[in-house]
């Protein structure tokens, strides 16, 4: 387990009252006959208790923290493309000022420019028109159209990561950052939602399992953790603002395409309630008419 922890982390970078009584008596009660409730009524069933949310410790929450990355939630995308070029600067700095050789600064520095206009040129609004396959992709279930939704994502591959962060914005401010990890370094027995799990808590602490996910939650921020190996050889890990996410899951829900109306017209044609049911039965005998009126015979009975 130990190996398997430090291979995804490089991946990652990262009382009651008792009262006397009296002495006097107490008349003696009339047995109550338990009242039965009317035939062929159920009683309702109970209310599923609500679920507990765990609090990440103090330790714990300064890690998860660390998935910020440089950025805040609020942030407009220009505030966010700033932090990215002087991110991108600084670590192309470092190469083009390790040679001498000119012809290969000037590469480096032509590849500088192309890595930022490729951020720039992923900026995306989820409007309900193309938005270049991202309605099947890995982050499919980020997001929802006509909900002021919006989404630029950039390639992290240094120091032997592959990854990619996707940022989501809501009415034009930062409100979530989705990290696509390569787990493809993990060996293929491993890459399961066993493993996964245990890595994840091993360095993040106890989270909410739920299915293929795991949330940790805190006061600021919330961090989700999705198992897409099968799909992808990656996982997700995503830290969101929760008032926004609320927000967005009641605006999601009220814009959802809603299933059209039948017209009444064709209610009336087609019996969408199945109320119209003719009794065959009885109207034997019509149907009889009606094949002898028109040369037939009706079948024998």
């Amino acid at each position: 387990m130990k190996r398997i922890l430090f291979l995804l982390v490089a991946s990652l970078g990262l009382g009651f009252v008792t009262h006397a009584t009296a002495d006097t008596k107490t008349p003696a009660k009339t047995p109550v006959t338990p009242v039965k409730a009317p035939a062929g009524k159920k009683a309702p069933p109970k209310a599923p208790a609500p679920k507990k949310i765990v609090m990440v410790s103090a330790d714990k929450k300064k890690v998860l923290a660390e998935l910020y990355g440089g950025f805040k939630f609020g942030m407009a995308k220009d505030d966010v493309l700033k932090v990215l070029s002087k991110q991108i600067d600084e670590r192309f700095e470092e190469k083009i000022k390790s040679t001498e050789d000119i012809t290969k600064k000037d590469k480096l520095r032509a590849e500088k420019k192309r890595e930022m206009g490729d951020v720039q040129k992923s900026y995306v609004e989820f409007n309900g028109k193309n938005v270049g396959g991202w309605d099947v992709s890995i982050v499919e279930g980020e997001f929802a159209h006509k909900t002021s939704e919006a989404m630029l994502d950039r390639w992290e591959n240094k120091d032997g990561k592959n990854q990619r962060r996707f940022f989501f914005f809501h009415e034009a401010q930062l409100w979530k950052m989705a990290l696509s990890v390569d787990v493809s370094i993990l060996p293929e027995d491993k890459r399961n939602f066993e493993t996964f799990s245990g890595v994840m808590q091993s360095k993040y602490g106890p989270g909410d399992v739920d299915g293929g996910t795991i949330t940790w939650y805190s006061d600021e921020f919330e961090v989700r953790a999705l198992d897409k190996l099968k799909t992808y050889t990656a996982l997700i890990l995503a830290i969101e603002e929760p008032k926004t996410k609320k927000q967005l899951v009641a605006l999601r829900a009220e814009k959802a395409d809603k299933k059209p109306e039948t017209s009444s017209v064709i209610k009336a044609v087609i019996d969408v309630d199945n109320k119209d049911k003719p009794d065959t039965k009885t109207n034997n005998n019509a149907v009889d008419s009606v094949i002898n009126a028109n040369g037939g015979k009706p079948p024998k009975k």
